[in-house]
């Protein structure tokens, strides 16, 4: 699937060709603590496969509970989170956060990972029913 995207600012962005199959949830307690949310939703690609556009991310390393060190990349003006790859010079690939896909609305996640470390119990709206909270978004 042919996707676009970048930052909240517009000073990066990217073009990308994924496989939707591949969108996932992660629970992990650092992707809580970087999104300031319960979990975060990501999608590999190859390097081959996107091309990125104008600044240059900032990037920061963090070491996992696991030992896994990955870098982790966002706009230097604005801080929205852009991706996750190896923290070396040329990664063979990226982990795209879906916030910055303009097609998102089109991406379901198919997996969730690090699930015992969910913030919340499992949400209903993953099974196809309306969570209370969307119950109350819609009566406002």
């Amino acid at each position: 699937m042919k996707i676009d995207g970048g930052c909240f600012c517009g000073n990066i962005t990217f073009e990308a060709d994924i496989d939707p199959e591949k969108v996932m949830i992660c629970h992990c307690t650092d992707c809580q603590s970087i999104t300031g949310s319960a979990f975060r939703v990501n999608v590999p690609v190859a390097k081959e496969h996107i091309t990125f556009h104008g600044g240059q991310p900032k990037k920061m390393v963090k070491t996992a509970e696991s030992g896994n060190k990955r870098a982790q990349a966002f706009c230097p003006e604005c801080g929205s989170p852009l991706y996750g790859a190896a923290p070396v010079a040329d990664p063979p690939s990226f982990l795209l956060r879906v916030g910055a896909i303009r097609q998102r609305a089109q991406l379901r996640p198919k997996v969730q990972v690090w699930c015992p470390s969910r913030a919340f119990p499992r949400d209903r709206a993953l099974n196809g029913r309306a969570s209370a909270a969307a119950a109350i978004v819609r009566k406002q």
